[in-house]
């Protein structure tokens, strides 16, 4: 099993930066990719972005340019840095680790841009 733990969301003003941070635990091993989605209000949950443990990342097309994914592989940690913020990036933001074993998601950590 692994155990994911989000942490970074709040209220931010259009045009401001949030960094999302996502740590895993457990039997990380078997991880070897990891990724953010978001889900807002009436929505389905979307893709943000993935990185595997070698680097290699994916974007949205709708985040492209604006926010960045990094991984810690020393930490286990994955972070999303979110630049640029618009009132459209409000959603409740999923961590998800992809293993050998199968697919994990975190809790969530909710992303409020407004003024």
């Amino acid at each position: 099993q692994v155990q994911l733990v989000e942490s970074g969301g709040g209220l931010v003003q259009p045009g401001g930066s949030l960094r999302l941070s996502c740590v895993a635990s457990g039997s990380i091993f078997s991880i070897y990719e990891m990724g953010w989605y978001r889900q807002a209000p009436g929505n389905q949950r979307e893709m943000v972005a993935s990185v595997t443990r070698g680097g290699t990342t994916n974007y949205a097309n709708s985040v492209k340019g604006q926010f960045t994914i990094s991984i810690d592989n020393a930490k286990n940690t994955v972070y999303l840095q979110m630049n640029s913020l618009k009132p459209e990036d409000t959603a409740v933001y999923y961590c998800k680790a992809r293993g050998f074993h199968g697919d994990y998601w975190g809790q969530g950590t909710e992303v409020t841009v407004s003024s």
